[in-house]
């Protein structure tokens, strides 16, 4: 068992590794702290940006000499190759670190197995301290390396009644300000944005991230993609200007599904093989309802704004459901007042069979 101060340590390096979120990608976020013998924290790190030190790498410059004989607490399992960056597994038996504790294993092939080079070398390995919290930090990672498709989140803005827009077709704004600085700041966290080619011809979207305040753009961008089965995306629509890499994925370059459009799970593949470990789905009740139709939706992030409209287009299309029986059940594992709005976090439900 974990004693009080390695506890202790892995709560830190869980909330070290979040600060890397949105600029480790195609790298997971990870939190390293270094004990000393006594159990005194000598040195700290988190993976900041790809291709930039280990968390493990920056801890021990920290700690010097000091982590000699201590205890490394680690969120994911040392990497054991080398890439852009050195094994940190050897890093870490260089240093003549006496035990490592792992929250989470590796499950990428090519990177795993530091676990075992440090027990061949030595040192006492732990693995599974505070797992639950630090699969949570890295949920988009870990799926998408486990299954080799993105992890994906279905973001949509609606009114109480779940119109996205009213009969007139008006939409801005649904929400408020502050709720679409929090979908900014969503968008920051993700490798890619992905919206159908009907929301493009109907709103025109640049799909950025940005500051709302003054418009300026966040240093990093997401992929944008459009899901355009017959390549119908306009030479000077905004998402074609320049401020972020743009795909237009048509049924040509993509394949067929069965419904005769853009086949969503070889979609999602390529863009895995692209990078992209976690994405959000924007634009389109449409593309939506076709997502959650083929299961590939894995949190659904809804603004709700506290009007009533009565008539005009629904935030969600056909998703597959005929009858209650067949309702997409979701776990809320959130609800957040965003300035007069609400946001709900929930997961799709597995179905059993």
């Amino acid at each position: 068992m974990a004693s009080g101060s390695v506890d202790d340590a892995m709560r830190r390096a869980i909330a070290l590794a979040a600060r890397g979120l949105g600029t480790t990608s195609p790298n997971p976020v990870v939190g390293c702290v270094l004990l000393d013998p006594d159990g005194e924290v000598v040195g700290e790190g988190f993976h900041a940006y790809a291709g930039g030190p280990h968390a493990e790498i920056v801890a021990l410059a920290q700690a010097g000499p000091r982590a000699r004989g201590g205890t490394a607490v680690v969120t994911l399992e040392p990497c054991d190759h080398t890439g852009r960056t050195g094994p940190c597994s050897h890093a870490l038996l260089a240093a003549g670190v006496a035990r490592v504790v792992i929250a989470v294993p590796d499950p990428n092939p090519v990177a795993s197995g530091g676990a075992e080079t440090l027990r061949a070398g030595g040192v006492d390995v732990e693995v599974g301290v505070r797992a639950a919290e630090a699969e949570a930090g890295n949920v988009a990672w870990l799926t998408s390396m486990r299954r080799g498709w993105p992890y994906v989140v279905w973001k949509c803005a609606a009114t109480l009644d779940g119109r996205s827009a009213a009969a007139d077709g008006t939409s801005m704004w649904i929400t408020s300000e502050a709720a679409r600085t929090d979908v900014h700041a969503l968008r920051g966290t993700v490798d890619a944005v992905i919206a159908g080619v009907g929301t493009v011809l109907a709103d025109d979207p640049r799909l950025t991230a940005r500051n709302l305040r003054d418009g300026t753009l966040a240093i990093r961008q997401p992929l944008r993609v459009v899901v355009d089965t017959s390549g119908r995306t306009p030479a000077d629509a905004r998402v074609r200007d320049g401020a972020a890499r743009t795909w237009v994925a048509t049924a040509a370059e993509v394949g067929v599904g069965p419904d005769g459009r853009v086949d969503l799970p070889a979609l999602l593949a390529e863009l895995h093989h692209r990078g992209v470990r976690a994405a959000l789905l924007e634009g389109g009740p449409k593309l939506a309802g076709a997502f959650l139709a083929a299961g590939l939706v894995d949190r659904v992030v809804a603004y709700v704004a506290p009007k009533l409209l009565g008539a005009g287009p629904t935030a969600l299309a056909d998703a597959g459901v005929t009858t209650i029986a067949d309702a997409i059940d979701l776990e809320i594992t959130d609800v957040t007042q965003v300035g007069p709005d609400l946001r709900i976090t929930a997961l799709p439900r597995k179905r059993e069979g």
